[in-house]
C-alpha cells in the first residue's frame, strides 16, 4: 500500500537523511529529492550549493565548522548519458568513478561499508536514477549496531509506476544510538504531481513536513523522460531563516 510521504516525515522527528525517488502522476517525469537533517550544531551548520553536475553540502559559517568529515560531500552527481546519482555520502562519487569505468554502481558500494561514526553506524544510502526514469536504490548499514559486520541491501525498480515513489532514510527515528533504518524501501503516494504541479510544489510539500528543529536543507528535481530537460528547488532553512 502506498503511503503519503508527508505524513510519514511529519511523525518522525529524526529520520536523518533521506532519498526519496519515483515517477510523477502523469508518468512522464522522473522525481528525486533529497534532505539532510542535523542534531548537533556542526550538522546543522550547512547548506546545498548548486554545483555543475548537481549539488554539494557546504558550511554556512566557516568559523563554526569543527569537522567536516562525513558531513561535507557532493549528494547529488550528474553524468552524460542521463544518470543521476544522489547519496548520503562521498559514496557519490565512489559511484560516479566506477560507472565511468564501466562498472555497476553494486560494484562501487561493494568497495564502501556504513559511517565510521559508532555508536551509531550511520547507514550510507544511495540512489541511481537512468535516463528512462528507471531506478535502484541501496542501503549499507551495521548488523543490528555491530560494526564486525557490513549489511549491503540493493532494490531495483526497473518500470516505476505512474504517481508512485520509493523513500529510504538513515534512521528509523530519533535515539540514542539512532536506529537504522530497516526493511525495505517505503512505497509512497507522488499522485499529487501531475502536470500542474512543479517541482517548487512538491519541495514546498516535503519542506514543510520535516521536523521544524532538525530539518536542514533540501533538494527537490524533477526530470522530463522524453525531453530530458528538468527543474530543481533547493531549500535551506539557515538562508531562509536569515
Amino acid at each position: 500500500m502506498r503511503q503519503d510521504i508527508c505524513a510519514l516525515l511529519r511523525a518522525n522527528s529524526y529520520p536523518g537523511r533521506g532519498i526519496l525517488l519515483g515517477r510523477s502522476a502523469d508518468n512522464q517525469r522522473a522525481v528525486i529529492a533529497y534532505f539532510i537533517m542535523g542534531r548537533s550544531e556542526n550538522s546543522r551548520n550547512r547548506v546545498f550549493e548548486k554545483t555543475e553536475d548537481g549539488i554539494r553540502t557546504k558550511a554556512f559559517d566557516e568559523s563554526k565548522m569543527t569537522d567536516p568529515s562525513l558531513i561535507i560531500y557532493h549528494p547529488v552527481r550528474r553524468l552524460q548519458g542521463g544518470i543521476t546519482i544522489v547519496t548520503n555520502g562521498d559514496q557519490t562519487d565512489t559511484i560516479r568513478d566506477a560507472l565511468n569505468e564501466g562498472h555497476c554502481y553494486r560494484h562501487a558500494l561493494h568497495t564502501r561499508t556504513f559511517e565510521p561514526d559508532g555508536p551509531n553506524y550511520t547507514p550510507r544510502i544511495s540512489g541511481v536514477v537512468k535516463s528512462d526514469g528507471s531506478y535502484s536504490l541501496s542501503i549499507l548499514k551495521s548488523l543490528d549496531g555491530d560494526p564486525a559486520c557490513c549489511c549491503r541491501y540493493f532494490f531495483e525498480y526497473d518500470a516505476p509506476v505512474a504517481g508512485t515513489g520509493h523513500f529510504i532514510s538513515t534512521y528509523q527515528g530519533d535515539g540514542s544510538p539512532l536506529p537504522s533504518f530497516a526493511g525495505e524501501p517505503i512505497l509512497v503516494d507522488l499522485s499529487g504531481l501531475s502536470e500542474r504541479e512543479t517541482a517548487a510544489a512538491l519541495a514546498a510539500q516535503l519542506w514543510d513536513s520535516l521536523n521544524e528543529e532538525n530539518k536542514v536543507s533540501l533538494y527537490v528535481r524533477t526530470i522530463d523522460i522524453e525531453g530530458g530537460f528538468s527543474e530543481s528547488v533547493i531549500h535551506n532553512k539557515l538562508k531562509e531563516d536569515k
